[in-house]
């Protein structure tokens, strides 16, 4: 193979080759919403090439975080930030670009747009003006954590971030603690063992996680556990980079309250003291502390 198409100038290659295969990938006048890939950049889809390669503008969550990826395929198309600090302002002059008839295309700075990310108010003002959105599927953190996870995979609640402190943080938690299915989450690595302690105080301590950590990535991690076992884990190993949470669905006996209520009387009338009551619906049923504190003392 030649210098011009040897390993450095085979991404580049690709892209020519994508706009050439699907040389109308881009439709005039819709905003395309294009998948990122998530660390590997091997993750982006012919299609998501030749879409960048053909639209008039790429909206960038920070263009200065696409440039990596637009350079290193070759693709010269102008871009354009688009933030959660600027969408409202320049929402209406994309919609005109729209409706002039040119195709836009948005990404965020990794995966697909959106989960989590900036664009929706964009996506939004499309649709109400009757202007066309063509997903164009690829990365994901969310689904790759979730089929890593050996959890059930669906159905399946997504969270994103959850907030840092406050009765919104609570009702989040509470959410994610009572869903009878599998809840994913995104945290940073200095908040998580103390998010993973935070949902053992509601779902107890027994209850499977798994924390996918620099998914695609050289240094990509997937710990399995208990929440208990886990954040012990990480108390020991400080994590780093991007993290996502899977918690495991409630199971039925914690979602039933009169059930653990028996469990608990069953025990008090074989002469277990309350602080034994405790420590048992929390390792042998999964009840969160505060139920199983609230049982244990319910005479």
């Amino acid at each position: 193979m030649s210098g011009a198409t040897g390993a450095a100038g085979l991404p580049s290659v690709l892209a020519r080759q994508a706009s050439t295969l699907w040389p109308q990938a881009a439709t005039p006048g819709a905003l395309h919403v294009v998948s990122t890939p998530i660390g590997h950049l091997g993750d982006v889809t012919l299609r998501a090439l030749a879409v960048l390669q053909q639209v008039a503008v790429i909206c960038c969550e920070d263009t200065r975080h696409a440039r990596p990826l637009l350079d290193r395929f070759g693709i010269a198309t102008a871009t354009l930030a688009l933030h959660e600090h600027n969408e409202a302002s320049v929402t209406p002059r994309l919609l005109d670009r729209l409706r002039a008839g040119e195709a836009l295309a948005l990404i965020s700075d990794a995966g697909t747009p959106l989960v989590s990310d900036p664009g929706a108010r964009l996506v939004a003002a499309a649709v109400a003006a009757g202007l066309r959105v063509v997903p164009v599927p690829g990365a994901s953190a969310t689904l790759a954590a979730l089929v890593a996870s050996g959890l059930a995979p669906h159905p399946f609640t997504m969270l994103g971030f959850l907030e840092r402190k406050g009765k919104a943080r609570e009702n989040q938690l509470a959410l994610a603690t009572k869903s009878p299915h599998a809840v994913v989450l995104f945290e940073s690595p200095n908040r998580l063992v103390q998010t993973l302690r935070d949902i053992a105080g509601l779902a107890g301590t027994r209850r499977a996680v798994a924390v996918a950590r620099e998914l695609t990535k050289h240094f990509e991690e997937v710990r399995r556990g208990t929440l208990e076992e886990v954040a012990a884990y990480y108390e020991g190993t400080p994590p780093r980079g991007e993290i996502v949470i899977v918690l495991a669905g409630a199971t039925a006996a914690e979602l039933t309250e009169d059930g653990l209520q028996a469990t608990a009387d069953a025990l008090r009338a074989e002469g277990f003291r309350p602080r034994d009551i405790v420590r048992m619906l929390m390792d042998e049923h999964g009840a969160s502390r505060n139920l199983a504190y609230r049982l244990a003392h319910d005479t």
